[in-house]
């Protein structure tokens, strides 16, 4: 462990340049010396990813960060995309998958409509938390902690003063990472499958 933990931000957002809350999110923050924010639009347009380059910026850190909003209850294409074949079978899990064991999985999404809308009688009939199981699982498989999401709602309609909180939020807990993480994940939540008991391929019909 260094003594100041190299933070990644996989930006996931597939018109920034229309982007209200998760540029000022990803804007408050991208300043911070050990935080690298790596946009995988910018990046990767054509969606031919560098499988060993992502995969070296993850071994140097130490906590990984989604940041996107959400789409149809998930993340964007290229998220997805990039989740399936850089997280390769033999290197982020598997009995020889190891490379990512021991670190830190963070959450910072963005929803259209408010946290109301997320609840049993709301819109969408689902408290938000139903549509997390897919990420959790993913740390799960992966030996990752999952450290509790941060969920700003209301973009679409919140106005800059409603989304400075969540954007001081979002900076503080980087910059006193690792501390606050340490807090709020539970000890049996940091344990990987074991690998007797991990599947071969999840992308196997």
């Amino acid at each position: 462990m260094t003594s100041t933990p190299r933070i990644l931000i996989l930006y996931a957002h597939p018109a920034h340049g229309n982007s209200r809350v998760n540029r000022r999110l990803r804007e408050h923050v991208e300043d911070i010396p050990h935080v690298q924010v790596h946009d995988l639009y910018e990046m990767y347009p054509d969606f031919h990813i560098d499988v060993a380059h992502e995969q070296r910026m993850l071994e140097q850190s130490e906590l990984i960060v989604f940041q996107h909003p959400v789409q149809w209850y998930s993340m964007p294409a290229l998220l997805k995309e990039w989740i399936d074949v850089v997280f390769e079978h033999g290197w982020a899990y598997g009995h020889d998958g190891h490379a990512l064991q021991g670190k830190d999985l963070w959450l910072v999404a963005t929803t259209g409509g408010p946290a109301a809308a997320y609840q049993p009688d709301g819109y969408h009939r689902r408290n938000f938390s139903d549509f997390l199981p897919p990420y959790e699982q993913t740390a799960q498989l992966c030996g990752l902690r999952w450290l509790p999401p941060l969920i700003v709602h209301g973009s679409r309609r919140a106005s800059d003063a409603e989304m400075a909180p969540q954007a001081q939020l979002y900076r503080e807990r980087l910059l006193s990472y690792p501390a606050w993480s340490k807090e709020c994940v539970a000890p049996s939540d940091r344990d990987p499958i074991a690998p007797e008991l991990q599947p071969g391929n999840p992308h196997e019909q």
